[in-house]
């Protein structure tokens, strides 16, 4: 009898929804598990799943030809829309010689409000070029921040602006913006190809969903320098380490010249986490680089090892540390003196703030 996968996809995604899910983990052998509240908990009701379901729900989610390139072992990215309710990403791979899916939900666009992200962000909303990085591990919501931020551009200006993304996943609205989406192998070969065209396609605001190779950061780099609003993420930890991969992607008889653009079109590097709260829920904790005339002096002269003292005293500019931000939610009872070890870049540092 043949099965109706796209009956099996329902059922699956209105559990995601119900529990209010962020991801969902299929695979051949095992239950579905969901991700609530930052916890993986297996959908036990459910039945195992066979790799005829997984090959009939990969076919189904991101089609025939995505579904023939993950046989010949390449993963592939998707975005889908489920009725209306949600819309998610996938990646699809192989483990074990099985196929296996991995399915984040994208919930609608929220203000920083709604986010609990600092007002200070507005001041690179509001610029007209430059270069603002949302940094930070994989699932803490720098696509979430990134489309926040151009949703408050496109509320407030008339630009023209463009995303280069793989998948896309924030459906953006065209409100007094125009708005071009990318996706990468179906709209564009790459992200350097789709933003070194966006040169000559009168374009303000651009953003870069990765930024996966030197040939991408040096152009985003240059496009901040040439007059555009550039915004882009890296899976990188803190604001200081974000400058010096930027700066180590590149030969080392380029690096003296990547300082000097680096610190010319930097506006600022946001880094940010996801708290399971006390409360219930996850709480954003986050530190904010501000690129002042200072912060650019530690970028030419190769003193990025100093970057940390300048966002700790450099609240009067705006600046906001980790530790600040963790010691704030620890004092409003969000989280416990030991999440915010655990998610501190510099404990040591926190326990003496704290004292």
């Amino acid at each position: 009898m043949e099965q109706n996968y796209q009956q099996q996809i329902d059922t699956l995604l209105d559990i995601v929804y119900q529990n209010g899910a962020s991801d969902l983990h299929l695979s051949v052998g095992r239950h579905p598990h969901i991700r609530v509240n930052g916890q993986l908990n297996p959908v036990d009701n459910y039945p195992v799943l066979t790799a005829d379901d997984m090959i009939g729900i990969v076919t189904t989610l991101a089609g025939e030809e995505k579904a023939e390139r993950l046989v010949h072992m390449e993963e592939v990215d998707f975005a889908y829309d489920y009725a209306g309710k949600l819309r998610l990403r996938g990646n699809a791979y192989i483990q074990s010689n099985k196929i296996a899916i991995a399915l984040r939900t994208i919930q609608k666009i929220k203000t920083l409000s709604e986010l609990r992200l600092p007002e200070a962000l507005l001041q690179f909303v509001r610029a007209k070029q430059g270069f603002f990085l949302v940094v930070g591990p994989v699932g803490v919501g720098k696509s979430t921040t990134l489309a926040a931020l151009i949703d408050v551009i496109n509320s407030e200006r008339r630009e023209h602006i463009m995303t280069i993304e793989h998948p896309i996943e924030y459906i953006h609205p065209e409100k007094q913006s125009i708005i071009d989406q990318r996706e990468v192998g179906i709209d564009t070969k790459s992200f350097h190809s789709g933003l070194e065209s966006a040169f000559r396609e009168d374009i303000n605001i651009i953003l870069v969903g990765e930024m996966q190779t030197p040939e991408t950061i040096a152009t985003a780099v240059t496009a901040a320098e040439t007059g555009h609003l550039v915004f882009s993420t890296l899976h990188t930890n803190s604001a200081a380490q974000t400058v010096d991969r930027i700066i180590d992607t590149f030969p080392a008889e380029q690096e003296g010249q990547v300082r000097v653009q680096l610190a010319a079109s930097l506006l600022g590097i946001f880094s940010q986490r996801l708290i399971p709260s006390l409360k219930g829920g996850l709480v954003p904790a986050y530190e904010l680089l501000i690129n002042t005339p200072a912060v650019s002096n530690l970028i030419r002269e190769k003193r990025t090892h100093e970057i940390d003292t300048l966002i700790e005293t450099g609240t009067d500019h705006g600046m906001i540390s980790m530790n600040r931000s963790l010691i704030e939610l620890v004092r409003a009872g969000e989280i416990s003196i030991d999440s915010a070890k655990i998610y501190s870049t510099n404990p040591n540092s926190l326990e003496s703030m704290m004292q």
